[in-house]
C-alpha cells in the first residue's frame, strides 16, 4: 500500500469533489496520507481533515511564502497544535526565494523559529526549498538540524546538495517531476540517493506527474511516480512502493 507523503487536500480546488476524492484513495492502493499545514488557515483545515479521516495524518507550519502572517500569538497556537496526537510533523517550513515575498529576513526568522518547535516537541520537520540551497543549508547547519530529522520535501537540487542533506541523514520527497523528460538533474540525485530515503509525495493539487502534467494533481497519480523511480532504480514497483511506505512510517510514527 502507498504512502501519501505531502499532499494539501484542504485546498479549495478539492471543495467539489473532496469527499468522494479521498473516499477513493484506498481502493486505489493509497493507505497513508499526510496533508500538510502552509498557512495557519490551512493548519486548522487540516485538523479537521484529520478528525474526519482515519488514514489522514497533519503537519503543522506555516510556509514560508505565508510567513508574513506569524507573530508571538498565532506562533504559540500552532506550537500547541503540535501536541496532538495525529499531528506528526512541522511542515511545511523553509525558505523560497522563487518570488521573495515576504522578504528573505522574515523567512529566515520563521524558519528557525520553526526548526527550533520541531526540536522542542521532538517532531521530524517538512523542509520546502526553492531557489535558495545554499541559505537553507546554513540555517540547517547552524541550528545542528541533523539532530530533528526529516524530509527535503519535492527536491529539486543537484546530487552534491543531496549528498549534504543524506549526511544530516535527511529523506527526501520525491514526487511528480521525476517523470518530466527536462529533468535531468532530479533523476541523476533519484539514482545516487539511496532508495532507504526515499519518500513518494504529490504536493497535490500541484505538480502533477506524466502524462497529467498540468492538471489538478491527486494521490491517485502517485504510481506513475513509483514506476518511474522503480525504472530508475532498477528495481520492481512494488518494491518501491514497501520501501518507500516503510521509510515514511519509520520517519512519522514514532
Amino acid at each position: 500500500m502507498i504512502f501519501e507523503s505531502h499532499a494539501h487536500y484542504d485546498d479549495e480546488v478539492f471543495d467539489e469533489d473532496r469527499e468522494e476524492l479521498l473516499a477513493s484513495l484506498k481502493e486505489h492502493g493509497i493507505e497513508w496520507v499526510i496533508n500538510i499545514g502552509a498557512s495557519l488557515q490551512s493548519c486548522k483545515n487540516t485538523l479537521q481533515l484529520m478528525e474526519q479521516y482515519p488514514f489522514i495524518y497533519g503537519a503543522m507550519g506555516v510556509h514560508p511564502s505565508e510567513t508574513g502572517e506569524l507573530n508571538e500569538e498565532n506562533f504559540a497556537w500552532l506550537c500547541e497544535q503540535c501536541s496532538i496526537d495525529k499531528v506528526v510533523a512541522v511542515g511545511e517550513i523553509g525558505l523560497d526565494y522563487h518570488w521573495n515575498e515576504p522578504e528573505p529576513q522574515i523567512q529566515k526568522l520563521w524558519f528557525e523559529r520553526q526548526l527550533e518547535l520541531a526540536r522542542k516537541v521532538k517532531l521530524p520537520v517538512i523542509i520546502h526549498s526553492r531557489d535558495a540551497a545554499k541559505d537553507t543549508l546554513d540555517i540547517m547547519r547552524t541550528l545542528h538540524a541533523e539532530e530533528i530529522e526529516g524530509v527535503i520535501h519535492c527536491f529539486s537540487y543537484s546530487k552534491e546538495i543531496a549528498r549534504e542533506y543524506l549526511e544530516m541523514g535527511y529523506h527526501f520527497g520525491i514526487g511528480g517531476v521525476i517523470t518530466f523528460r527536462n529533468a535531468k538533474k532530479l533523476k541523476e540525485a533519484v539514482e545516487y540517493i539511496p532508495m532507504d530515503r526515499i519518500l513518494l509525495e504529490t504536493d497535490s493539487p500541484y505538480l502533477a506527474p506524466e502524462p497529467h502534467r498540468g492538471s489538478r494533481n491527486s494521490s491517485l497519480n502517485l504510481p506513475y511516480v513509483a514506476q518511474e523511480m522503480a525504472a530508475l532504480k532498477g528495481i520492481s514497483y512494488e518494491e518501491v512502493v514497501e520501501i518507500t511506505a516503510e521509510n515514511a512510517k519509520r520517519l512519522f510514527f514514532k
